[in-house]
């Protein structure tokens, strides 16, 4: 009954298949579907069934053991975004107060904090960069220059 529309059956599994894809952009329903689209085209081409169907999971199987890793690589995008005061390890602050291993005060992201040195003391005006947070203190030692 559906021998001559074989092809348009195996389009519509794919079109559903993208739909979902569309739902779970894991890439695992649009490789699914390339296999559909596989099975669509032997079936233009007058394949039986069994012919369609081996056709279609071949080339599902090769999507998502090739393509599918490359796509995931090239469209995730994994960050880990610190938050809170986690998320100023490594920023850059300003001394207000001499900071010396027992205390002083930096400016850090527009905030005056608290602030000690695990080295020499440091002058106010001089940069400085964030080594840890130890409460609501952090601990700071001068920032590097590039080339000294």
């Amino acid at each position: 009954m559906f021998e001559g529309y074989a092809w348009m059956v195996w389009l519509g599994v794919a079109l559903v298949l993208v739909a979902v894809e569309a739902a779970t952009v894991d890439f695992t329903f649009l490789m699914l579907a390339g296999g559909a689209l596989g099975g669509s085209a032997a079936a233009a081409v007058g394949a039986p069934f069994l012919v369609q169907a081996i056709v279609a999971a071949i080339v599902a199987v090769v999507l998502l053991v090739t393509v599918r890793p490359w796509l995931k690589r090239r469209f995730t995008v994994e960050q880990h975004h610190r938050m809170g005061a986690e998320a100023n390890l490594g920023r850059s602050a300003y001394v207000l107060d001499r900071v010396t291993s027992s205390n002083g005060r930096v400016k850090l992201a527009g905030e005056t904090w608290s602030a000690r040195t695990t080295g020499d003391s440091i002058e106010p005006g001089e940069e400085v960069v964030v080594d840890a947070i130890e409460g609501a203190t952090v601990v700071v030692s001068r920032a590097r220059i590039l080339g000294s």
